[in-house]
């Protein structure tokens, strides 16, 4: 399992810099970049008006990744030990990128 930051402080799935879903998806099979990456997963807390009452931050989560070109990029899993995911004050996926994405030599 890879353990992700995330500092899209605007997903409703963030509590204190972590990600409060099991499993991700990262965005961006053509991407040579970060910035051609996404976190598929996010959604807007429109707001702040969501808390997250019942699910507890994850310091490791599956990372499916869609990120061919990525050297952590496993059969759509992401290998890496450590990601990041960027893009605080997002209100679209596509305002996020994986923070870690390195592209295969």
């Amino acid at each position: 399992m890879t353990r992700l930051d995330c500092n899209v402080t605007s997903c409703l799935h963030n509590s204190d810099n972590y990600c409060c879903k099991a499993a991700i998806i990262v965005e961006g099979p053509k991407a040579k970049d970060t910035y051609e990456t996404s976190c598929g997963s996010f959604d807007e807390n429109k707001d702040g008006a969501f808390h997250n009452l019942f699910k507890t931050p994850e310091s490791k989560l599956e990372v499916d990744c869609e990120a061919k070109n990525c050297v952590f990029n496993e059969d759509r899993h992401c290998n890496a030990e450590h990601i990041g995911i960027a893009g605080d004050g997002a209100s679209e996926s596509e305002q996020t990128e994986c923070a870690s994405f390195k592209i295969r030599s």
